[in-house]
This record gives C-alpha cells, structure tokens and sequence, in this order.
C-alpha cells in the first residue's frame, strides 16, 4: 500500500511542476529546468525511476510495468523533442505549433495518476 501512495505522492508532484494552462507554457516550465542541466529535466520526472525501481525490487516484469515504463519514456522523449523543435530548430512543425497552444484541462493533468498508479498496481498484484 505505500507503495502506491508513493507514486500517487510522486504523480502530484510531477504535476505541481509541470502546471500550465496549455502545453506551450508546460514546454516552456520544462525548458527552464532542460537549460539549466539536462539531469535536472530528468530529475523532475522520478515517477519513471521509481517504477523501474519497484519493476526491478518485486521482478514484476509484466505487461502493466512495460507498459507504465514504455509510456513514461514516450512521454520524456517527447517532451525533449518538443523542448528541441521549439528552442533549437529554426522552424518547428505546424501541427505541433497548433498543439502548443492547445488548452489543457484538469482531467488531462489528472490523467497520469488515474492511469499509471492503477497499472503499478495490478503490475505488483499479478
């Protein structure tokens, strides 16, 4: 159980960092941190290193685990790749211009602990 309430916890925090009310701002919180040192970007994210760590700890290498892991390391690249094609390329995409700019509501910031901590559990549980 404290497992969990440890991801919940960590889920939060990734959230209170990363608030915004669109994803351009989110980029733009997470280009601060990606500036100052590439570790720091990936520092803010614990809740990948902590399901790896509870993946390898109950050798629970099942589908929920790969999948929490294969998500959040989407989610990370993407963010890079963003962070990259706003602030280093001199021309980024139009389709992700648009999505910059789109609003992003309390159920998408929320998304995350309603699907992960879930998974993180049946991954624990099977």
């Amino acid at each position: 159980m404290q497992i969990i309430i440890v991801m919940i916890v960590l889920e939060v925090f990734e959230i209170y960092i990363q608030k915004a009310d669109t994803l351009g701002e989110m980029i733009e919180n997470l280009y601060h941190y990606y500036n100052k040192n590439i570790f720091i970007f990936f520092l803010i994210h614990p809740t990948f290193y902590y399901v790896l760590g509870v993946t390898l700890y109950f050798d629970t290498f099942n589908f929920y685990s790969i999948t929490i892991l294969v998500f959040k390391g989407f989610d990370l690249f993407f963010k890079m790749e963003l962070i990259k094609q706003r602030y280093y390329e001199p021309v980024m995409d139009v389709e992700l211009e648009k999505m910059m700019t789109l609003k992003m509501t309390l159920g998408v910031k929320f998304l995350a602990p309603f699907t992960y901590v879930p998974l993180l559990y049946l991954s624990i549980m099977t």
